[in-house]
């Protein structure tokens, strides 16, 4: 991640994880000087919960900062992980995400999406 802020964190896939996940990325944000969207708990919330549900035993998030947008990435690392409910890119629109996307990989699913910054 040459050239942009990024943090990472591991959290147990507990009902919990949310909420500490949205924590954590505020708290980030906030250490850059950067001003959070009104939309990023709900984002947060929902990406977690996401991968949460997919059953593993932990999950982790990504944050990275560049050129005004952030990029928030959750990941199940649990092998083959059930189908996502249909609606879960559409909400993350909803939620305000530019862009968003998913993909499921041996070692687990990873949601993502992409923000602006709060001007």
């Amino acid at each position: 991640m040459r050239n942009r802020q990024g943090a990472a964190w591991s959290l147990e896939a507990q009902p919990w994880a949310p909420g500490k996940g949205f924590t954590a990325v505020a708290d980030r944000l906030r250490k850059w000087g950067l001003t959070s969207p009104d939309c990023l708990e709900d984002l947060v919330r929902h990406l977690v919960a996401t991968v949460v549900a997919d059953g593993g035993r932990h999950v982790s998030l990504h944050l990275a900062e560049q050129d005004g947008q952030i990029l928030l990435l959750a990941f199940s690392h649990q092998p083959q992980p059930p189908d996502l409910e249909a609606d879960v890119l559409s909400r993350l629109r909803e939620l305000g995400a530019g862009s968003c996307g998913t993909e499921t990989a041996v070692d687990g699913r990873q949601v993502w999406a992409v923000v602006d910054l709060a001007a």
